[in-house]
């Protein structure tokens, strides 16, 4: 979603309007690092009648998107709107899917909780201002101080930000106004702001006959207006918007005070079915980030708008988990659950965070997962961490014992079009034993919200590839199991046998295998021809 920063986010490279169909982007190619999907439909010759769910743990989505049209996963055993479980499985109205975090008069709820709040919230009654702890709390008191001072690091550098957006906006029309002197027409660039800069930077006495006793100093003023310029934010508006989510973040995210599940109305210490609500759609603020990711598994493939999904057979089944902050292990355990329960064989999880608070609820649903045959699919993050050393969470790796407890899950890094040293996405993750291949999430072609599109970057968008593939493989050959699936796609990829720049480094070079298991990018085609020459050995 990543909704949250560390998560989520999402680069964006520019917007389009357009609703032509797009079938030349990168991703779909046979070369550039693409995963020629089109290829394998340009030879495809088999029907089927076969459909597939794939859910997608994500935020609310833009339901009446054109391109989504038909893609959609429908509950024909649940009547619309007449306030009755008519199926059963513990959830009213479920007809598209779930909102984990509804709440029960079915408003959204914009704002959550980072995970090291939550954690610091619970265990400060037991650890605050302690040193030292008995043995066997050690593993938790360790949790909770690395939480604390994540805690105190972003509460002191959201409170100090917004301090200096504070202090820009106060001067923002004072330092427009000084600028007009030097471009009467305001057509500077930062570079010239920069310059400029250099020369006041030390306040100019000669230039006091333009300015009062109460003027700010002239260098200040310059150099907020291209600090502002520098993070994209070249009006008056932008500043107010980004103050207001700053202080928002501050109130909310970071604040212990804040629970938002007083909101949900739900008991946080236990599994259970109904809370929450069947409304997808009527967050405004969060429609884009499920929207993206649905789009690239299931885009209408038939429609002449927007962009291709991998098959129009494919069904996404959205279940809302994220919002602006990180999402709680009960939800992601209870969609996992639900998805299962409610058909789903794909689990798209495009969520991510640095703590978690009920690990084993989650583990237990991955487990659960693997004994429905059902895959998940998870991406590494957008930290360029190597998460082989630091945890990234949902995870199928318990770091505390080592090891990973199902066979069933996939972990997704990103590349770009680039096709030398710099191919891996700066922006990924990255873990020779926690992320499993890498696929396209750079400059990605996706659907937006108010029937528009857009490209957009992030490991969000590369995790999607992974579940359209398995989606693909199990429409044509449903006698795979996960297991095999999963083999597939890993084994199928296109192997990588160069040096590339290692996330978060300016040159590092590292020999491509040493970022993922498997050593590979997703390669559709292939995925399918050897699912096909599997599948086949089966049957005979």
């Amino acid at each position: 979603m990543k909704i949250h920063l560390l998560s989520f986010l999402f680069v964006v490279n520019c917007f389009s309007q357009s609703n032509i169909v797009n079938t030349n982007e990168w991703h779909f190619n046979s070369n550039s690092n693409g995963i020629s999907l089109e290829k394998w439909h340009n030879e495809n010759t088999k029907k089927t009648k076969n459909e597939i769910i794939v859910a997608t743990l994500d935020s609310q989505i833009d339901l009446a998107h054109e391109d989504l049209q038909g893609q959609l996963w429908f509950n024909k055993k649940e009547i619309p709107n007449n306030g009755i479980d008519d199926d059963k499985n513990g959830y009213i109205d479920d007809y598209n899917g779930w909102n984990f975090i509804g709440k029960p008069n079915g408003q959204y709820l914009r704002y959550g909780n980072y995970e090291y709040t939550k954690i610091v919230r619970k265990y400060n009654p037991y650890f605050e201002g302690k040193k030292e702890v008995t043995t066997d709390s050690i593993t938790l008191f360790n949790t909770y101080k690395r939480a604390l001072k994540h805690h105190t690091y972003y509460s002191e550098f959201h409170k100090d930000y917004l301090k200096s957006l504070e202090y820009t906006i106060s001067i923002w029309q004072k330092g427009k106004d000084t600028l007009k002197y030097f471009f009467p027409k305001e057509n500077y660039t930062i570079a010239q702001l920069d310059s400029l800069y250099n020369k006041y930077k030390i306040n100019d006495k000669s230039y006091d006959k333009r300015r009062d006793d109460n003027d700010k100093d002239l260098g200040a003023l310059i150099f907020n207006i291209m600090a502002s310029y520098e993070i994209g934010k070249k009006e008056l508006n932008d500043l107010i918007v980004s103050k207001n989510e700053t202080d928002s973040t501050i109130n909310t995210k970071l604040n212990i005070a804040y629970d938002p599940r007083t909101y949900i109305k739900d008991n946080p210490n236990i599994l259970e079915k109904g809370y929450g609500n069947h409304i997808l759609n009527n967050n405004k603020f969060q429609l884009g980030h499920n929207t993206a990711v649905t789009s690239i598994i299931a885009g209408n493939r038939k429609n002449d708008v927007g962009l291709l999904g991998f098959h129009e057979n494919i069904k996404v089944m959205p279940l809302v988990v994220s919002n602006s902050g990180d999402e709680y292990d009960k939800d992601i355990a209870m969609a996992i659950r639900y998805a299962i329960d409610n058909g789903a064989k794909v689990i798209n999880m495009s969520i991510g965070k640095d703590f978690s608070l009920n690990q084993d609820w989650v583990s237990e649903a991955l487990i659960y997962a693997e004994k429905h045959n059902v895959l998940i699919v998870h991406s590494s993050g957008n930290s360029n961490l190597n998460v082989d050393k630091r945890a990234y969470f949902p995870s199928d790796y318990i770091f505390t014992e080592e090891k990973e407890i199902t066979t069933n899950f996939i972990n997704v890094g990103s590349i770009s079009k680039r096709i030398d040293s710099t191919m891996v996405s700066p922006f990924s993750n990255y873990g020779k034993n926690n992320v499993d291949i890498f696929a396209p999430g750079e400059e990605i072609y996706v659907a937006a919200p108010n029937n528009t599109y857009k490209h957009d970057s992030g490991t969000s968008l590369a995790a999607p590839m992974v579940s359209g593939t398995a989606a693909l493989i199990w429409l044509y050959y449903p006698n795979l199991t996960v297991q095999e699936v999963k083999k597939i796609i890993l084994e199928s990829g296109v192997t990588i046998d160069k040096m590339v720049i290692k996330p978060g480094t300016e040159n590092e070079l590292v020999h491509f295998s040493e970022l993922c298991k498997s050593g590979k990018i997703l390669n559709t085609y292939n995925a399918m021809k050897m699912a096909e020459e599997m599948s086949r050995k089966k049957t005979h």
